[in-house]
């Protein structure tokens, strides 16, 4: 059976490989501590599991102390010319698009038509994570399409998506990060506290009025948190389930639909989105790294304001 276990492994091997050759480029200045960051992570992807929690902590902050103290920095690749550049894009033209649209069709040839797939007795993938395990069975048929397209090695792959997670950074890992700090919230109990607050500061028998605050409260957590998944788990368990659908009876499969579209509204509002926001700005090098944010906030704005109105339509008819 192909479970997480075996992804998990394949991205610690790639880390360690971007370890290698963070460690071995000299035209990179900080090229100890860029290697020592991704380096770090390979291993809690092999065996964290095995590992003392206190040991995976210290493992986490000083991953934060490399990335808060300017530890990473991007060095010297090995990148064909642009005049090179040119005639690939001329002889390939819109065939290079073929592996990227590999990646949902395959993905969705996995998550729906190998999901009852076994071999003679355990299942092919993972039931618990097989549109997981498909997405990285999706990547690494459209790695190997890539690379027959283009005539490069899988090597050459890893050395210009090295370029390109060094000129990411440390934001490379926020999705992740965030969306367990989600969890840790809700475990923690700060839904609880989020709905005693919401009970003194609104009238909580006017339903538009909590609709609302559901609304622009998942907005407000995903900007603050940067990920619409980690805002999802606390406001819902604060304001969603016991004030709109228990005590207002609203539905719940369309009331956590909108109230997460309300969640992204908050990601084109901020800069800890940073793999939406800051990335993109910094992949295309322009000049004010929150020009994304200052383009698309209107848009956000109106679409929150409509989804308030959407969800106090919808949900209680």
């Amino acid at each position: 059976m192909i479970s997480l276990t075996y992804v998990y492994w394949l991205l610690g091997a790639y880390l360690a490989a971007l370890a290698w050759r963070g460690w071995r480029d000299l035209g990179n200045p900080r090229r100890h501590t860029t290697a020592l960051f991704w380096g770090l992570l390979a291993p809690t992807l092999f065996v964290a599991e095995h590992l003392p929690t206190k040991l995976v902590g210290a493992i986490v902050v000083l991953l934060a102390l490399l990335a808060g103290l300017g530890g990473l920095r991007m060095g010297r690749y090995a990148q064909s010319d642009a005049e090179e550049k040119h005639a690939e894009a001329r002889r390939l033209g819109n065939r290079l698009f073929w592996p990227a649209l590999l990646i949902p069709a395959v993905t969705l040839v996995g998550a729906l038509g190998l999901k009852r797939v076994s071999l003679g007795g355990p299942p092919l993938l993972d039931p618990a994570n097989v549109t997981l395990v498909s997405l990285a069975i999706a990547c690494v048929v459209a790695l190997a399409a890539a690379c027959r397209l283009t005539r490069q090695t899988p090597w050459s792959a890893v050395e210009q998506s090295r370029r390109l997670v060094d000129a990411i950074g440390w934001a490379a890992l926020l999705p992740l990060l965030l969306a367990t700090l989600g969890s840790v919230f809700e475990a923690a109990g700060v839904g609880q506290a989020v709905s005693g607050v919401v009970r003194s500061l609104i009238p909580v028998d006017n339903a538009f009025v909590v609709v609302a605050a559901y609304a622009l409260g998942m907005a407000l957590f995903t900007i603050i948190m940067g990920n619409a998944f980690a805002a999802f788990p606390v406001m819902t368990a604060g304001i969603a389930l016991p004030l709109l659908v228990q005590q207002h009876g609203a539905e719940p499969a369309s009331l956590a639909a909108i109230g997460m579209l309300s969640g992204y509204c908050g990601t084109l509002m901020t800069p800890m989105a940073a793999n939406f926001n800051l990335v993109p700005a910094a992949l295309l090098e322009l000049k004010d790294p929150y020009g994304v944010i200052r383009a698309q906030w209107p848009t956000g704005a109106l679409l929150l304001a409509c989804n308030v109105l959407l969800m106090y339509w919808i949900v209680f008819r």
